[in-house]
């Protein structure tokens, strides 16, 4: 990926359109909401594909991301915890549960800063 500066900030153009990344989300996205929608996205589809393996139907998946920073150091991001609701008829808390530490294991954001970012997951199952 090629990122090139403007007036407001950089872009980059990828096969789904232009993206626009500024520090003032007036502009474009801001890096921190790139890197926890990345989280959350993929740790939301590696969820899908693992209920889908696990024969486990669900009608919708949404993921809920709450982000702790650091203002002592540049605004780190220093905690996500992500919430998954998840809506289904027949789902079991014990295989969701067994679901979402597979779901840790395999989402490659996750663990790609597991050492930087303490990130958490819960669920909620509607029915």
């Amino acid at each position: 990926m090629e990122f090139k500066m403007n007036e407001k900030g950089f872009e980059t153009t990828v096969d789904y359109g232009t993206l626009h990344i500024s520090g003032n989300e007036e502009y474009g996205f801001r890096p921190f909401q790139l890197l926890v929608s990345s989280i959350a996205v993929c740790s939301g589809g590696v969820l899908r594909k693992v209920l889908e393996r696990m024969r486990m139907s669900f009608d919708d998946i949404t993921v809920q991301a709450k982000v702790t920073r650091v203002e002592d150091e540049p605004n780190r991001i220093s905690d996500i915890q992500l919430h998954f609701v998840i809506k289904g008829s027949e789902l079991s808390e014990d295989k969701m549960e067994k679901a979402l530490k597979v779901t840790r294991k395999n989402c490659s954001m996750v663990q790609s800063v597991k050492d930087s970012i303490h990130i958490t997951e819960s669920f909620e199952i509607i029915v």
